[in-house]
């Protein structure tokens, strides 16, 4: 069990103060099966597969005294830091928090409400600018901006609202 893990150490160097936060022996031998094993129908999320497993290479035992968090991020494909956030919220938060993945402080605001989706449709089914063959996800975008659909949208939105509604951006067998 845990022995010490209340306080994050600093280590003082160079110009930048680094805050390291220790995991000591928490994780038995014995147990380390329960945090990598699936639920009883084999029902784990990758992620909290892939955090049990991290936390494991992060444990303060003999074995793992070569495991630095660059090395455990090369070998499971993350990011130093990333590393790092994980041996925070584990010291900060618990066990659980760090297995699972942070909630999103603000939620996604959905802009595109049913009468927009309706006229981006119509738009897109509409006949395409002068000069053009076939609407562009970046033309439409410019388009609803410019007629007030939307105070501002992105290609990459128009575009999964068209794939959302099964249409092309005006290629002729659109279904439409």
């Amino acid at each position: 069990m845990i022995k010490n893990c209340s306080l994050p150490i600093v280590v003082h160097g160079g110009e930048h103060e680094q805050t390291k936060y220790q995991i000591p022996s928490y994780f038995e031998r014995k147990g380390t099966r329960v945090f990598t094993k699936a639920d009883s129908k084999g029902n784990t999320a990758g992620y909290r597969i892939r955090h049990a497993q991290i936390l494991l290479a992060l444990d303060e035992i003999p074995a793992n005294e070569h495991w630095s968090d660059a090395r455990i991020a090369a070998a499971y494909g993350w990011r130093e830091r990333t590393v790092g956030v994980l041996r925070k919220r584990f010291v900060e938060e618990g066990f659980q928090a760090a297995l699972e993945r942070k909630k999103r402080l603000t939620p996604p605001v959905i802009k595109i409400d049913g009468e927009a989706e309706a006229k981006i449709t119509a738009l897109t089914c509409s006949q395409p600018p002068e000069g053009r063959a076939r609407w562009t996800l970046k033309l439409l975008a410019n388009k609803v901006v410019e007629l007030g659909i939307l105070d501002s949208i992105s290609d990459h939105g128009i575009g999964d609202l068209l794939k959302k509604t099964k249409l092309s951006h005006g290629y002729r067998n659109s279904g439409a």
